[in-house]
């Protein structure tokens, strides 16, 4: 069976309509303030962040934590998976 994931959280889903159908805590809009969106990439043993490129071992723990060099900032956005 596959899994999907919330490019946002990491969230593991077992569908696409699952994942899509609930709020994101870490929404770019807000906590709740979007659904999440369907992380695109494969799963796999690192995931590296497309903005500064820190691996991290699971897209829970790279989406959670600011990233320093964000496009709005350092420290003003999160980390974002790169495919």
């Amino acid at each position: 069976m596959a899994n999907y994931y919330c490019e946002y959280c990491g969230t593991k889903y077992s569908s696409v309509t699952l994942l899509t159908g609930s709020s994101c805590h870490r929404h770019p809009n807000g906590p709740n303030k979007g659904k999440h969106k369907l992380y695109e990439g494969s799963e796999k043993r690192t995931y590296t962040c497309k903005y500064c490129g820190t691996p991290y071992s699971s897209l829970t723990l790279l989406t959670g934590s600011a990233c320093y060099r964000h496009p709005n900032g350092p420290t003003k956005g999160k980390h974002a998976p790169a495919l």
